[in-house]
Order: C-alpha cells, then structure tokens, then sequence
C-alpha cells in the first residue's frame, strides 16, 4: 500500500472514539432492554461491530496492528438488503438442531405420551427413536422442546431465525409443498444466530461445555408435566 492511501493518525483516533462512543450507546441499551428482543440493542450491536470493524481496518492500513477482539455477526454471511422498503409482510424462517444425546429417555418420554393419550397404539410407534421423535413433535411446540431439551434426551446445536420481507402476505396453503425455496437472504430484514463458536470466539474456554455435558448426564429423568397443549 502506497503512502498516500494510508489513512491519517487523526483518522485512526477518531475511529477509536466512535468504538467507544458505540461502546457506551450499547452499554446503555443493554442497561435500559425492555425484553429478550430488543430492537435498540440489535441496533446498538450492530452500531458497535460497524464502529470496531472501521478502527480495525484503519489501525491496520496505519500501524499494521490488529484488535484483540471480533464481534461475530450473521450480516457478514448476507448480501445487501434488496427488499421492499416498507414491506407488507414477514416470513419468520427458524431452524434449530439437536443431537439425540440420549435415546432411551427419548423413548421414555415418548411412551408417556402414548400412555396418557387414549388413542395410544401400545408403544408401537414409540418403539423407534423415528417414531418417539414424531410423538414429541407432535405434541410440544417448538419453542417448548427448545426450553425443555435435557428432558427429552436431546441436545442442543446451533440455531438461527431469519426475519424475511415480503411484498404481500401468501395465500393459504400457497408454499406449503415447498417452505424454504423463498428463503431470499436478499430480503433478510433482521437475523439471529445461536451457535456454542461465539463463546469459543469469546474467551477459548471449553470448559463450561464440559460442565454443561456431566449436568446432562447426573440429571435424573423427570416426569412429564400434567398438563397439555
């Protein structure tokens, strides 16, 4: 790199001003969150990653030196945004993975199910790993099986939701044969990523999943909750 595209010293300090001024901001939205979601943290969090991205890039072109940090961040992965300004309609996409840690108190808790419905087949299709999974599915929402995970014998992987922009809303029934195929990352409004490599990112300690995993394996199975959707 030639000299003259070098930024200046004043450029590179007044790119660490804005970190710290977006360190501030986001410290304060944090402070003032109204709930798990909040827009004005998402906002201050990208605000922040925008400002420390910048400082980085300049302290390098100027000192060659780099941060000893990385914020991670989904929008990294995604094109520019090409949808609708003021869109008319959401397609909220969730994918969430699970590894089937332990299979017997899968079927366990599966055949509790079939045991408490009156319309149970016997155990038949809880039998099968296959079969207990559509028992559990089809009984919790997701949300619920995301929350309550160690009890059905699974464990938790990486997870995302995409909030998509879309012009008008679909008609009934309109995409259920193909669900994913208008998954436009073009018209991703807003992103959430869940993924056990941010804390690997964070401080280089596996040992709080150690931790996590011997919890798994001391808990005893509990019974299901009486109640049902």
């Amino acid at each position: 790199m030639s000299d003259a595209a070098q930024p200046t010293a004043a450029e590179v300090r007044a790119a660490a001003e804005a970190v710290k001024t977006a360190l501030d901001r986001h410290l304060a939205a944090v402070e003032r969150r109204t709930g798990e979601d909040d827009p004005a943290v998402y906002e201050a969090f990208n605000e922040l990653a925008a400002a420390a991205e910048v400082y980085d890039e300049l302290l390098y072109d100027r000192y060659d030196e780099v941060t000893p940090f990385e914020i991670p961040g989904a929008e990294d992965s995604l094109p520019p945004y090409a949808g609708p300004e003021e869109p008319n309609a959401l397609s909220v996409l969730i994918r969430r993975d699970y590894a089937v840690a332990e299979p017997q108190r899968l079927l366990a808790q599966a055949q509790r199910i079939e045991a408490a419905d009156d319309e149970g087949v016997g155990g038949a299709v809880s039998d099968t790993v296959h079969g207990a999974l559509g028992i559990l599915f089809g009984e919790f929402e997701p949300d619920e099986i995301g929350s309550r995970h160690k009890e059905f014998g699974l464990e938790e992987g990486d997870s995302t939701l995409w909030v998509l922009a879309a012009d008008e809303a679909a008609e009934p029934g309109e995409w259920l044969e193909t669900p994913f195929e208008q998954a436009d990352p073009g018209r991703v409004i807003c992103r959430f990523d869940v993924s056990s490599v941010f804390d690997e990112l964070d401080d280089g300690d596996d040992s709080d999943d150690e931790d996590l995993v011997d919890d798994i394996e001391d808990e005893e199975l509990e019974p299901l909750d009486a109640d049902r959707r």
